[in-house]
C-alpha cells in the first residue's frame, strides 16, 4: 500500500512541478484514502483499531479538502479548510488518546502562530480571522503530535509548514516553487503522522518483537 502511496505522491509532486493539471487531478484526491487505507489494514489489535478508525476518518476528510483545493473561487477555499478543521480535531483526538502531551512545543507553536498572524493578518483581508482561527487548530495538531514522538512530531511540523505555504498564497505572498514544496510537505507531512501514529501503539519486546500494548499490559 505505501509503495502506491509513493507513486501517487511522486507523480502528484511532478505534476504540480510542472503544471500537468490533468495528473495533478488524478493523483491528489487518491493520496489521502491510500494512508487510511493502509492505516485500518496496519491497525494491530483492538486498542489502535479504535484509533486507527479515527485517523483514517481523518484522512478522508482531508482528501475531502484536497479536492476541495483543487477548486478555484473562495467558496471551495472555505470548505476544504472547514475539511481540513474536522481532520485536525480527529488527529488531536488521536494523539490525546495515544498520550501525547505537548509540553514546550505547544508554547513554541503558539509564538508561530502569533508569529504569523502578525504576517499574514492584513494581507488576508476578510479571510484572516477564518484563516487564522484554522491557524490555531493546525498549531495545536502539531504541537500534540510533536509530544507523540519524533516521527509523529516531523509530520505535525511539515504539515504545519506546508498550511502556511497556503496562508502565503491566499494572502497573494507566493514565491517560485512554492506549489511544489507545499504539497511535498504536505505529502510527507501525512506520510509521518501516520507511521507515528502506528508505531506509537507498538512496543519492542527484548526478542526484538513488536506487540500491541494492550496486548502487553494484560
Amino acid at each position: 500500500m505505501l509503495i502506491i502511496f509513493g507513486v501517487l505522491a511522486v507523480a502528484n509532486v511532478f505534476s504540480v512541478a510542472l503544471g500537468i493539471e490533468w495528473l495533478e487531478w488524478a493523483t491528489k484526491p487518491l493520496l489521502c484514502p491510500v494512508l487510511a487505507a493502509y492505516v485500518i489494514r496496519r491497525a494491530p489489535g483492538r486498542r489502535l483499531l479504535a484509533v486507527g478508525l479515527l485517523l483514517a476518518v481523518g484522512l478522508l476528510f482531508a482528501a475531502a479538502g484536497d479536492v476541495a483545493l483543487l477548486i478555484e473561487g473562495q467558496a471551495a477555499f472555505i470548505a476544504g479548510m472547514t475539511a481540513f478543521l474536522v481532520m485536525q480535531i480527529c488527529y488531536i483526538v488521536v494523539f490525546v488518546r495515544e498520550g501525547s502531551r505537548p509540553r514546550w512545543g505547544a508554547a513554541a507553536y503558539l509564538l508561530v502562530w502569533v508569529a504569523a498572524a502578525m504576517v499574514l493578518w492584513e494581507p488576508l483581508g476578510a479571510l484572516a480571522a477564518p484563516v487564522l482561527g484554522y491557524g490555531l487548530a493546525l498549531m495545536t495538531m502539531a504541537a500534540f503530535a510533536g509530544g507523540l514522538g519524533l516521527v509523529a512530531g516531523l509530520g505535525g511540523a511539515l504539515f504545519a509548514f506546508s498550511d502556511f505555504l497556503v496562508g502565503l498564497g491566499v494572502a497573494g505572498m507566493g514565491f517560485p516553487g512554492r506549489s511544489t514544496v507545499l504539497m511535498t510537505t504536505y505529502i510527507l507531512g501525512q506520510l509521518l503522522i501516520v507511521l507515528g501514529v502506528l508505531g506509537s501503539a507498538r512496543v519492542l519486546q527484548p526478542g526484538g518483537d513488536a506487540v500491541d500494548r494492550e496486548q502487553q499490559q494484560r
